[in-house]
């Protein structure tokens, strides 16, 4: 019998997912100094052991990388001897509780005296946080495989893989600023089309639809509110692409909702695998089949604390802190990350031993729309303003398409030529007769709902 066209040209594509996955990948990390693969292999074991022999091996990291900060890192030797917090005696994770919260106030004030004088090359981080407080923190290559290795083995619990042909829906200035040629050359070998949740008209959604039905992606990865946008307007023009190819959906970087989950599986035809992390806390915690949201725990430890410090019982919410035993280069250690979550007692049924985040009650982000109308997602606006000089916290207000605020509550290096750089970059973004007003101020507030929303558009949407 003969081979079709199409079935040849799907037989030569699984070919070459699978030399990604198991040669290009594994060589492009290791050339980058990373133990990726080594690592995604031990995650697939110890992901089965009992929670007894997991927190038996969390313990024995966490000693070992207190003992490393402890003679490294200058900010907590000096903490360790104020405190009298003694890394020998740690008997448990639970003795974390011992030592003061990391905040991103700290972090920023410390800088280079968080760093281990025993780290090698650094990689430079940053990150607005659901806070809009502007942050700069750094990695090391312990930190970077672990976080690529954990989410590599969340990604084939949904029987995908790293070189499956995969569509990213993302608006990170990191990403969509690094279009070069050899990053184009790395995402055509690994079989990844990046589209900019950015701009989200309905011009560029048309577009979209177009390219997931061409390019008939195995996955996708995005924002749940851009995926969800995508879904909703695919499903008000009549097209299906549950025929795409898909295989599982893969949300992360705002919260969730079970609309936005039920759209998105329903138009894709595939389920939606949620998951939690930041580019500062790390990769926490991945969806399972199952449907349980666990925790990288194997690096990763969570307490789950209230407005006192104190820790929580499962089943009670908090705020979500992370001791991340894989940042020996830059520790964080009991890092506040201000998203709310609740821990569970429960295992699951899929049966792997790592421990369960109940619920996620984190962050969410707003679209904003220009005052021509033009959709995109309010990262871009937020990208513009975090790594300003001086600016401690920030909100937008987004009035009218016509007008929006930013509130600053500024710091040392807050200066008259920032203010020009928000204006400017903002109507380059929303159009050049928008009125940007800038204001100081000493304190941003959360919402009643004691949430903290660092944009907020109040702007109609033009009509489809």
């Amino acid at each position: 019998m003969g081979t079709t066209p199409g079935r040849l040209h799907e037989a030569l594509r699984d070919i070459g997912r699978v030399s990604v996955s198991r040669v290009l990948f594994p060589l492009h990390e290791r050339f980058k100094g990373h133990d990726t693969l080594r690592r995604r292999r031990a995650l697939e074991r110890t992901q089965w052991w009992s929670s007894q022999d997991l927190e038996g091996l969390r313990l024995t990291r966490l000693r070992a990388f207190l003992g490393h900060v402890a003679a490294h890192v200058p900010y907590y030797r000096d903490l360790f001897r104020a405190t009298g917090f003694r890394w020998e005696a740690v008997r448990s994770t639970a003795d974390l509780a011992g030592l003061p919260f990391c905040t991103k106030e700290i972090i920023r004030a410390e800088g280079d005296r968080l760093r281990s004088d025993a780290a090698g090359r650094l990689q430079r981080s940053n990150t607005g946080g659901s806070t809009g407080e502007p942050l700069v923190f750094y990695l090391g290559a312990d930190r970077v495989s672990h976080d690529v290795a954990a989410k590599w083995r969340a990604t084939r619990w949904w029987g995908v893989d790293i070189g499956d042909p995969e569509i990213v829906l993302w608006g990170s200035p990191i990403e969509l600023g690094a279009q070069d040629r050899v990053r184009a050359i790395r995402d055509r070998l690994f079989h990844s089309r990046l589209l900019p949740a950015f701009r989200m008209a309905e011009a560029d959604l048309e577009g979209y639809v177009k390219i997931v039905r061409s390019y008939r992606p195995r996955m996708l990865f995005g924002y749940p509110s851009a995926l969800y946008r995508l879904a909703t307007f695919a499903r008000t023009r009549g097209e299906s692409l549950t025929d795409s190819g898909i295989r599982a959906v893969f949300t992360t970087g705002e919260r969730l909702y079970d609309d936005q989950r039920g759209a998105i599986a329903e138009v894709f035809g595939a389920p939606v695998a949620n998951g939690y992390g930041g580019r500062d806390a790390g990769f926490i915690a991945h969806e399972c089949p199952a449907g349980g949201m666990h925790l990288s725990a194997e690096d990763i430890i969570v307490e789950i604390v209230d407005g006192t410090g104190g820790r929580v019982a499962p089943g009670e919410p908090g705020e979500i802190v992370v001791t991340h035993l894989a940042t020996r280069a830059f520790p964080f250690i009991r890092y506040r990350t201000g998203d709310i979550g609740i821990l569970d007692d429960l295992p699951c049924s899929c049966g792997r031993g790592l421990p369960l985040l109940k619920d996620i009650q984190g962050r969410s982000t707003d679209f904003v729309v220009a005052a021509d109308g033009t959709v995109m997602h309010g990262l871009a606006l937020i990208y513009v303003v975090r790594d300003l000089p001086g600016v401690r916290a920030f909100k937008i207000i987004q009035e009218s398409r016509h007008r929006i605020r930013v509130l600053i509550v500024p710091g040392t290096g807050f200066a008259a030529s920032s203010r020009e750089r928000i204006i400017r970059g903002f109507r380059e973004r929303l159009g050049s007769m928008v009125e940007v007003l800038v204001e100081t101020i000493p304190e941003i507030t959360g919402e009643k709902s004691g949430k903290f929303r660092y944009i907020i558009s109040h702007a109609v949407e033009a009509a489809p």
